[in-house]
């Protein structure tokens, strides 16, 4: 599968100019307690913070 993954969360080690993430796949996971049928309910767990690049 040759697919794009895209981002804009600037702040992530795995982030890149053109608002795309440089992993080849990410993991995604749900909010611990939010069943709320939004866009709240879930978040990418492959985040690191990009701070220390």
């Amino acid at each position: 599968m040759n697919q794009t993954i895209h981002c804009s969360v600037e702040t992530c080690r795995h982030h890149s100019d053109r608002n795309t993430c440089r992993l080849d796949a990410i993991d995604v996971r749900p909010n611990c307690g939010c069943h709320s049928g939004k866009c709240d309910e879930s978040m990418c767990g492959s985040y690191e913070c990009g701070c220390h690049k």
